[in-house]
């Protein structure tokens, strides 16, 4: 049987010679089914020879942990066709394939790594800066500080996160501080003699910023250096501004003190007159007596420097006409610089000028003292004439020399106004009203000045 199917495959391959050496495609399909089956067997030949044993390097990742997969459930995990996932551990990420594959060449089918997590770039806050504990790295915590002078507002920290971003960071730096400025201390001034006010002087105060150094001019709320400032307790205040708005402000006090003596009272029956505040250190006041009243004391006093008055206290008293003299010029100079002089000559008490004149100026009383006029009488002729002055009785030599002096008539009707000085300021041959006198004595230039210390004592009829 054997030797005849050989004897039948060479006859057949003889024929193919014969036939010019050509395949049939019959024979093509048996070798192509022939290489498939010897590739098939090396392949699992291979496989054979391979299976179960470490064929890639393990996979190690740093920062990371690795879930690992034999094809077939061996005990190793770095086998030919083993799958590995990677995943790194927080802060940190994935660099290059998350799951490799352990491949015949014995490497595996990607790179793999873990990098540390790295935030982006802090702004820098102006006027300021920050300290970071390790740069941009994940959970590096950056401080954040401020110039001399700025104050932080917002986050004081910032800490590098795993999602890539800051846990804050909106921070700024702002100039919430006033500048510094100090004003000068207490001032205190005494005014000078005679014044009521005191020149104050002092340096204008410099602001200081604690921060850029640039400020606005200094402004002054009150009055500035060198005024005379009254008597009290006066406030004063310095302001100034930085760049920012931030206001600062001092203030201080100037105190003036005036010496004062107690102050005076007007003497009754008289008045006063001083000036400056009438009772300052320096101040002067001035004494003088109505009519009929002469001034006792002094006539001036000045408050002190001890705050007393000089001199010695000041009243007005009665004059005390002395009638007992020996001439008539005795008499008139007890008047000197006093009293203004009315007198009336007349021949007899019966003379009908004389009878209206005395009457017209009985009515008038307040008017003469206001004046400072003292009426003096004469009348009747020697030895037989009498002089008065008011209630007091002049004696009959005495009343002929006063007619002598004056150049009076015994035997007609005179009338002389006499000023302060003893001057003949007008004659008369005829009686005059009060109001003609009250006119004729308002016209001197010591009535004047009278008029107007009567008026500011409140003097009037």
């Amino acid at each position: 049987m054997r030797s005849s199917r050989v004897s039948k495959r060479r006859r057949a391959s003889k024929e193919e010679e014969c036939a010019g050496g050509l395949p049939t495609p019959v024979d093509l399909k048996m070798d192509t089914w022939l290489l498939v089956y010897v590739l098939v067997g090396l392949q699992l030949s291979h496989y054979l020879a391979y299976d179960g044993v470490p064929w890639c390097a393990p996979v190690k990742v740093k920062h990371g942990h690795v879930s690992c997969q034999a094809p077939h459930g061996e005990r190793f995990k770095n086998v030919l066709g083993a799958r590995c996932k990677i995943r790194c551990t927080r802060g940190y990420e994935q660099q290059g394939s998350s799951e490799v594959l352990c491949m015949a060449s014995k490497q595996w089918s990607g790179k793999y790594a873990c990098r540390e997590v790295r935030c982006p770039k802090l702004p820098m806050p102006s006027n300021g800066g920050y300290k970071c504990s390790d740069g941009s790295y994940f959970n590096s915590r950056c401080q954040f500080f401020c110039s001399p002078g700025y104050t932080l507002q917002g986050d004081r920290s910032a800490t590098c996160q795993s999602s890539k971003t800051w846990s804050g960071g909106q921070s700024v730096c702002l100039d919430v501080d006033p500048p510094i400025i100090k004003c000068p201390t207490v001032k205190e001034k005494t005014a000078e003699p005679g014044k009521l006010t005191a020149k104050v002087t002092w340096d204008t105060p410099e602001g200081k910023d604690t921060a850029d150094g640039i400020l606005t001019d200094v402004v002054l709320k009150g009055k500035p250096p060198g005024t005379h400032f009254p008597e009290g307790n006066h406030k004063q205040a310095y302001s100034v501004l930085d760049r920012a708005g931030n206001k600062a402000t001092c203030r201080f006090n100037i105190r003036v003190r005036v010496r004062r003596c107690v102050p005076l009272s007007v003497p009754d029956n008289g008045w006063m007159r001083c000036d400056g505040a009438g009772d300052n250190y320096g101040a002067t006041c001035q004494f003088r007596c109505l009519g009929g009243y002469e001034l006792r004391g002094s006539a001036a006093r000045v408050c002190q420097f001890n705050m007393e008055w000089s001199g010695l206290e000041t009243s007005c008293a009665p004059m005390n006409i002395n009638v007992g003299v020996r001439s008539a010029a005795a008499l008139l100079d007890q008047f000197y610089e006093k009293r203004r002089l009315l007198i009336i000559s007349a021949p007899t008490a019966a003379n009908h000028y004389y009878r209206f004149q005395v009457s017209n100026l009985q009515h008038a009383q307040c008017g003469l003292d206001l004046r400072h006029v003292t009426v003096i009488e004469l009348v009747g002729t020697y030895p037989a004439q009498l002089g008065r002055i008011r209630h007091r009785l002049i004696p009959p030599a005495l009343a002929l020399q006063l007619r002598l002096l004056l150049q009076l008539s015994q035997n007609s009707f005179n009338l002389v106004l006499l000023d302060k000085q003893g001057l003949d300021k007008q004659r008369y041959t005829y009686p005059i009203t009060a109001a003609e006198i009250f006119t004729t004595i308002d016209t001197f230039p010591l009535r004047t000045e009278e008029a107007i210390l009567q008026k500011e004592a409140g003097h009037s009829c």
